[in-house]
């Protein structure tokens, strides 16, 4: 279940009644509140990646994030009615929110827009190996991924700061805006002029958010943004390398759902060690706290 609960009242009750909350919501509200936040004194960003592709433009935020929150909560729904949502207490859950509450900080130097997302982490029991973020800060990790990889904290942190990655690059964004404008023959300076026709493609996105295939500069992209997240929230860098390390083991066995969109290969983990020497003082920063 999410964890992140809606507490519908007003900001003069919100006073109130946090006088009388209980110990669970105020975990929560400090959850939230750690959530949209931005770290104290951080520095630059560390990793280069570049700026952020300006055809994503041509897709209204808001219109997608709206689209991602129906879609996430079809997918929690369907879940639910198979009994496979974890619920609040389930050990490898709270484990996730942890992770999370540790890297949420230090997303905002890369996307402005994440201190307004309402950022939720659910579990979901199945064997597939997978894990996903959708635009807005809607995270899943299926249990496969946790159990069959035998993941550490270190490279469940990095998996996380991936996913969040292609939601702060807006890397969904720009996959739809590229595909949809060169399939229905739209020019770019006409969507300039008005963006309804991808407006209402993004509006009505089905389960599209789930198969998106990124490029390789966006995985690239993804790979170090994470990397950097993770280290700033106090995940050790080298387990970055391990991840992928056992991400080739598992696709030598099979076809796990996660390299379907995220293939691996011995240059994703080149480039990764190549970036290691960058990140490792914010990790130690990080433990100095």
């Amino acid at each position: 279940m999410c964890f992140i609960c809606d507490f519908k009242t007003q900001p003069d009750d919100a006073a109130k009644a946090s006088a009388h909350a209980s110990p669970r919501w105020q975990a929560r509200r400090a959850f939230m509140l750690a959530a949209g936040a931005t770290a104290a004194g951080s520095a630059l960003a560390q990793v280069d990646v570049g700026s952020s592709s300006g055809l994503r433009k041509l897709v209204p935020a808001e219109t997608l994030e709206t689209s991602a929150r129906q879609q996430y909560s079809q997918v929690l729904a369907d879940a639910r009615a198979k009994g496979a949502l974890a619920p609040d207490g389930h050990p490898q859950l709270q484990r996730l929110q942890t992770i999370a509450q540790k890297l949420i900080p230090h997303t905002a130097q890369w996307n402005p827009r994440s201190r307004e997302w309402k950022w939720q982490v659910n579990l979901i029991g199945s064997q597939q190996i997978n894990a996903w973020c959708m635009p807005g800060g809607k995270i899943a990790f299926y249990t496969g991924i946790l159990d069959k990889l035998k993941l550490t904290d270190d490279e469940a942190a990095m998996i996380m700061g991936h996913e969040m990655a292609h939601a702060l690059r807006e890397h969904a964004r720009e996959r739809l805006a590229k595909s949809q404008a060169t399939s229905i023959g739209l020019s770019i300076a006409s969507q300039l002029l008005g963006l309804g026709s991808l407006g209402d493609v993004a509006a009505n996105l089905g389960t599209q958010l789930l198969t998106l295939k990124y490029s390789r500069d966006d995985e690239t992209e993804s790979d170090l943004v994470g990397l950097e997240i993770a280290a700033r929230g106090g995940y050790k860098p080298e387990a970055s390398v391990s991840l992928w390390q056992k991400m080739q083991s598992a696709s030598s066995n099979g076809s796990p759902s996660f390299l379907s969109t995220h293939p691996s290969g011995a240059n994703r983990i080149q480039e990764l060690e190549a970036n290691l020497p960058k990140v490792q003082t914010l990790y130690e920063q990080a433990l100095k706290g």
